[in-house]
């Protein structure tokens, strides 16, 4: 979700929009975007070290990271996906900034079941 000067402001997914609809008792037509985002947006710049925008998407278990530049303006979005991918291809190939293990880490890092405090 962009400001009107191109500025992140939320993110939202599928699972994001399943989870108002649950917890709503609404359908997804009835809910607005803005109901659904936390307005937490954790992100990266575009010359960012990939490792460190695959620490942060361990750290806050999220598989996209939008790109922004340096006058914060977006410009796309990191997907676990097509880091996963990326990795496969080039799996026992030495990459320069970037290994097999770090990929998957971080994959299993997001896939793994939150904790719930206080329930």
């Amino acid at each position: 979700m962009l400001d009107r000067e191109g500025k992140v402001i939320g993110m939202i997914t599928d699972r994001d929009i399943c989870m108002a609809v649950a917890t709503r008792h609404k359908s997804a037509a009835e809910i607005a975007v803005w109901e659904t985002i936390s307005g937490k947006v954790y992100g990266c710049a575009l010359y960012d070290d990939i490792k460190d925008a695959l620490k942060t998407m361990e750290r806050e278990q999220v598989r996209r990271l939008p790109v922004v530049n340096g006058d914060g303006l977006f410009q796309g979005i990191l997907c676990m996906n097509d880091i996963v991918l990326h990795a496969e291809e080039a799996k026992g190939k030495k990459l320069p900034d970037l290994s097999y293990e770090d990929v998957m880490r971080t994959l299993k890092s997001i896939c793994a079941h939150r904790v719930l405090v206080g329930i």
